[in-house]
């Protein structure tokens, strides 16, 4: 009894996997290459073909597996395209999100805040060359008034020291005039006394 269990469980198992690889066969070939197959297995009667329930089954199974595959396969590829769809617009929007930081950037970068008015590098360097230009104007002008101020206080203080000294000139004239006119006075006084 124990040789033909070991005889028969060997063979059991060559054709257990016989059958496997039939299925596996099967399975492998295309639906239509089963349809061929089932066609020319099938017996033909009048003008209709006989096919054997069990290949009907098979095929019908097979066909069955494969739109089932193929409808997991699109359900997956829907599910996938509507993730894309997702990720595709959420990277739009990060995108527009970017470009408008980009904007705001690149404005910030181009512009100077003033007063918290943001303007533009170049009005911004116009306004302040302007600036300076009307500073440095208004300085020469205030300089050319302090040199002009400076020249008539010069010339004043000159003619008033050669006023002072013509004023010191005619005061020591003027002294020694009177005092000249006072020494006749007195010539003339002591003359008037002796006489």
């Amino acid at each position: 009894m124990k040789k033909i269990i070991l005889l028969a469980f060997p063979l059991f198992l060559l054709t257990l996997s016989l059958s496997a690889q039939d299925s596996i066969q099967v399975n492998k070939n295309t639906l239509n290459d089963q349809m061929t197959d089932a066609f020319d297995k099938s017996n033909s009667y009048q003008e209709y073909k006989v096919i054997k329930k069990t290949q009907l089954a098979t095929l019908k199974r097979n066909i069955l597996d494969s739109v089932s595959s193929l409808e997991k396969k699109i359900t997956g590829q829907e599910r996938e395209l509507g993730q894309q769809k997702n990720e595709i617009d959420s990277l739009r929007q990060n995108l527009k999100n970017t470009q408008q930081n980009l904007a705001a950037s690149k404005e910030k970068e181009d512009g100077i805040a003033i007063f918290g008015i943001l303007t533009s590098k170049a009005v911004y360097n116009t306004i302040m060359w302007s600036i300076i230009l009307i500073l440095l104007a208004f300085g020469g002008f205030l300089f050319f008034r302090f040199l002009n101020s400076h020249k008539i206080t010069n010339s004043a203080q000159l003619k008033m020291a050669e006023m002072e000294i013509e004023l010191e000139d005619y005061r020591r004239n003027s002294l020694e005039r009177e005092q000249k006119l006072r020494r006749k006075l007195q010539d003339e006084i002591n003359k008037n006394r002796k006489a």
